[in-house]
């Protein structure tokens, strides 16, 4: 699928705006996609000239999404002390605000690797490589939850009609996707259910809105649901759960293929792979909850592929 792929079908017309991530009540426009990839592409354009012989004299690049918890500061630096030894090779990491940066980077040769979403390595499927995939209470899958204030008397999804609803980030499966999914489902736009649907680009922003009251419901990682909840339980009791769905792929570290058979690449690989059998990797998985990352499968995520397809049909 190409650079004029599913965003530009998904939200014109439907007057989406979003909120910042750092004010929780500052709204404004989006910037369009082609100035975020005009930007990541000039930002990566050094190593896409210079390409695989750069890495040899330059830190290998790590990506992480917004996806992440808030206590990644430390975990961003325990990380590439993990990765830097071994791999015996500098490894920096890049944290971007939006989904869409991140990607948009790994696409045009700025990151070698990172750890994305389902739906945009769905949407970029031909072009970007499963190098691992986490484990979650055992498996490589997580739930999208709706959750309501926990004054709310809403008990299912139709009970959210002309709410103001929080999204996590436009190219998010669990804090996008398959809430559009369920509308699509319905023959309805977000803008022709909820009275006003705001981003926060952030989980935890999300979980915030909902349960200040600036947002009424929201659509919010499941993982990063529960694990708010045993860190900060204050936090999400101001919320409540009315929906889960089903298992899907657990959001992915992904590379670009032409850069899967390179050797730093490899040995990232085999860095989260083995992971759970060092002390320091040990470390990092306990903090974040997961139980190691197994090599998986592309299939995993064909039921992310399905909603977005279901989505822009009915578009």
């Amino acid at each position: 699928m190409g650079p004029r792929s599913v965003w530009g079908h998904l939200f014109r017309g439907w007057g989406v705006r979003e909120v910042s991530n750092e004010g929780m009540g500052r709204q404004r426009f989006r910037y369009s996609r082609r100035q975020v990839l005009g930007g990541a592409a000039a930002f990566g354009l050094s190593a896409g000239l210079h390409g695989k012989l750069a890495l040899a004299h330059h830190p290998i690049q790590f990506g992480l999404t917004p996806v992440f918890l808030d206590s990644d500061l430390e975990i961003m630096s325990e990380l590439t002390q993990y990765f830097s030894g071994k791999l015996d090779h500098p490894v920096s990491s890049v944290k971007r605000r939006t989904y869409q940066e991140i990607t948009s980077l790994l696409l045009s040769g700025g990151l070698q690797a990172a750890w994305i979403c389902g739906f945009p390595y769905v949407q970029y499927r031909d072009r970007l490589s499963l190098m691992a995939m986490p484990l979650y209470k055992g498996e490589p899958l997580y739930q999208s939850y709706l959750i309501v204030n926990k004054d709310s008397p809403a008990q299912n999804f139709e009970d959210l009609s002309d709410q103001v609803h929080a999204f996590s980030d436009p190219n998010s499966n669990s804090g996008y996707l398959v809430t559009l999914h369920l509308l699509a489902e319905r023959k309805l736009s977000p803008s022709g259910f909820f009275s006003q649907t705001i981003f926060t680009y952030s989980h935890r922003n999300v979980i915030r809105a909902v349960s200040s009251g600036l947002a009424q419901s929201g659509s919010v990682d499941g993982y990063v649901w529960d694990v708010v909840a045993k860190y900060e339980p204050e936090l999400v009791a101001g919320t409540r759960v009315i929906r889960k769905s089903e298992p899907l792929g657990f959001p992915p570290i992904a590379c670009s293929k032409e850069m899967r058979n390179d050797k730093y690449v490899g040995l990232l690989t085999d860095a989260l792979l083995e992971m759970k059998e060092d002390p320091l990797g040990k470390h990092i998985l306990d903090t974040l909850h997961l139980d190691g990352f197994v090599a998986g499968d592309s299939s995993n995520y064909d039921a992310i592929a399905e909603k977005m397809d279901a989505v822009r049909e009915f578009l």
